[in-house]
């Protein structure tokens, strides 16, 4: 069978800013098949953007290894560097879609632009190649084992170190969070469980609502799509409740909400951001993200839950 071969090997957030792209792809090459190059722990993700045939583990930023057939199609929606371009051409396909890069004139595709958003940068992408592409196409359906309920109130605190608003700032909204009466639950992965547990001590929270690390993929999805709201900063949790449409409050810094947030028209999000852009790859919190304070986060979250027993 003809195979369209995807690269996205990054982690929860580029995946999901993709999908839009994703399904592109799918709609205009329904004779062949969809193969994506991704993590292999993402699968429940993309299991549920239900617009991939099949997924080709990858480790996140390694390169691609491909033994089967030369694809028709590879598509760069990996990066802007010449890695991804060169492990795609490795692949031997007849046509590959991506930016253009000056270590590879053959390789005709637009100019990379670092300020348009993530979801439109993809889709512009394909739409160079005539192939119609609809940045809105976020939305995920909630796993079949969603209740809809929307009881618990998720906080995740961790991400990059640059992304991540202080420790101690997330328990003093976890603290106010609790006197709604909801169930605070503190997610993240593994390695984030020391950052949940400091964070639901401070804010006087049991030891049963960290639940970092004890989570499958899948499980976190049904908990985000569930919650009454979700508070984090620019990482693949948010993206999680954009996708399913879960009221949130998204802290961002370093870099601005029109690359990566929400979008505008999505009234079930509250972004706050300081307007400033500063370092993603530094290994302490961006200075914009310490200039947001505790009050406009409790106050914002306050707004989405007050709106939640309004409706």
């Amino acid at each position: 069978m003809t195979v369209t071969l995807v690269l996205c090997a990054h982690g929860l957030r580029e995946l999901l800013t993709a999908v839009p792209a994703l399904r592109a792809l799918h709609d205009a090459k329904r004779r062949h098949r969809l193969v994506l190059a991704t993590p292999g722990w993402l699968r429940p993700i993309v299991e549920l953007a239900d617009c991939v045939d099949e997924l080709h583990a990858t480790p996140m930023g390694d390169v691609l290894r491909w033994n089967a057939p030369p694809p028709a199609f590879a598509v760069d929606l990996h990066g802007t560097g010449a890695d991804s371009i060169s492990a795609l051409l490795a692949t031997g396909p007849e046509y590959i879609i991506a930016h253009r890069h000056k270590e590879f004139p053959q390789v005709c595709g637009p100019a990379w632009q670092p300020d348009l958003p993530e979801t439109a940068r993809w889709c512009r992408l394909l739409e160079w190649v005539g192939i119609p592409a609809d940045p809105a196409r976020l939305d995920l359906a909630p796993p079949p084992e969603s209740t809809g309920e929307r009881e618990s109130i998720v906080v995740h605190p961790g991400g990059a170190p640059a992304r991540r608003w202080p420790a101690e700032r997330f328990a003093a909204v976890a603290a106010d969070l609790r006197e709604w009466g909801r169930p605070v639950r503190v997610v993240g992965s593994a390695a984030d469980r020391p950052l949940a547990c400091r964070v639901a001590e401070q804010a006087g929270l049991p030891e049963t609502s960290v639940l970092a690390g004890e989570l499958t993929l899948r499980e976190l999805a049904v908990l985000v799509a569930d919650a009454a709201l979700v508070l984090s900063g620019d990482t693949g949790v948010g993206h999680l409740a954009t996708a399913f449409g879960t009221p949130s409050v998204q802290i961002f810094g370093p870099e601005s909400p029109a690359i990566a947030g929400p979008p505008s028209e999505r009234e079930a999000h509250i972004v706050l951001w300081a307007g400033r852009v500063d370092d993603p790859l530094a290994d302490a919190p961006a200075p914009g993200l310490t200039m947001i304070s505790i009050a406009e986060v409790v106050a914002a979250a306050d707004r989405q839950l007050t709106s939640r027993v309004q409706v």
